[in-house]
């Protein structure tokens, strides 16, 4: 009785609904497409509706399971969950066949999880678990040389990837000349940095950098241009030249503008002072009156052989001066200055006129 019973349950097990895919991770890059296998072989006893699901189990032990996709009742659905709408499908249109693969399209960083397959036909139930790393692969990586890039002197390649999953690794490796690195290098693949010691002119060259990890590659090229030290003293030294040669034609200029200021300064003082200081001239009309009255009283003095002298003198030769006329005067002749030499010459005796007052006495 007993061998009887053990060989229906051992029946009734081989023909109960199984999943026959064995693959339990994958590991894939971002922008790329995933298949999840989940095939099954139904047994005779699994008379009910079928049904597929697949879930994605939270890192978090406390959230529940996200339903992605499922198949029920003769009938696909997919808009559980809207991070990967549009981007997930059954991989065969059909289940029924024996196939509930799920295929995940323009894969994401953030679509890493753990993925579940749950297939029931009643009585029989089965499910599997998946686990799926989307990594990112290295990008925009960036080469750069640090330290004086002079001959005796320690330089460092840098080498670094802007994006790019871990574990990043980095290698360098020289593409010109002897291709091989100095013997003074020192590699560090985990940070990218590659320190050449004591570098020589021999270190010149292009050096190239690539960045890896588990799904992808990127590289980056940088130019090492080792030269003799550079003349720091004589730099130095033209700086300080220059920089007193510049101050010399500033003072300079300084002292022009204030000189000119000064020039002009000065020229308005003096204008200013001969427009206050000076006198205004004598009025023409009474040095005429004056002049005349002294020519009468010399005349009067003269006798009748000095007059003849007189007025034989050329009229061209007596210096003239004009002077105003009141309206309504029209002298016969204009008197002439004659200085006191030429009169004394011509005859003439000087005759001392007295002065009056205001009220006609002689003073």
């Amino acid at each position: 009785g007993r061998l009887v019973w053990k060989h229906v349950l051992l029946r009734g097990l081989t023909r109960s609904l199984s999943i026959t895919s064995a693959e339990k991770s994958f590991e894939t890059a971002q922008g790329e497409k995933v298949t999840l296998p989940c095939t099954f072989v139904l047994s005779e006893e699994d008379e009910g509706p079928l049904d597929i699901e697949w879930v994605l189990i939270p890192a978090d032990n406390q959230k529940k399971e996200q339903i992605i996709i499922m198949y029920a009742v003769d009938r696909i659905y997919n808009h559980y969950y809207a991070a990967m709408t549009g981007r997930m499908q059954f991989t065969n249109p059909d289940p029924r066949s024996g196939d509930g693969s799920l295929d995940i399209l323009n894969l994401k960083s953030a679509d890493t999880g753990t993925y579940q397959c749950k297939v029931k036909k009643a009585p029989g139930v089965q499910s599997q678990k998946i686990q799926l790393t989307v990594h990112v692969k290295p990008a925009r990586t960036k080469c750069s040389v640090e330290g004086s890039q002079e001959i005796g002197k320690d330089i460092t390649l840098k080498c670094a990837s802007q994006e790019g999953s871990p574990l990043l690794s980095y290698d360098w490796r020289r593409v010109s000349g002897t291709q091989e690195l100095p013997a003074t290098s020192m590699l560090n693949k985990n940070t990218g940095e590659l320190l050449l010691k004591n570098a020589s002119q021999d270190y010149s060259g292009t050096y190239n950098c690539v960045a890896s990890n588990r799904v992808g590659t990127d590289e980056c090229s940088v130019e090492l241009n080792v030269t003799p030290p550079i003349n720091t003293a004589g730099i130095i030294a033209g700086a300080i030249v220059g920089t007193l040669l510049g101050l010399c034609i500033l003072a300079f200029l300084v002292f022009c503008c204030c000189k000119k200021h000064r020039e002009k300064k000065y020229e308005k003082e003096v204008h200013h002072d001969i427009r206050e200081d000076v006198p205004p001239p004598k009025s023409r009309s009474s040095t005429a009156r004056s002049y005349i009255g002294s020519n009468r009283s010399s005349l009067g003095s003269m006798s009748p052989s000095n007059m003849e002298g007189y007025t034989k003198t050329p009229y061209s030769q007596v210096p003239s001066e004009d002077f105003e006329r009141t309206p309504g005067q029209n002298p016969t002749f204009a008197p002439s200055k004659v200085a006191a030499p030429n009169l004394s010459r011509m005859g003439a005796v000087p005759v001392m006129i007295p002065a009056q007052s205001k009220d006609g006495s002689i003073v």
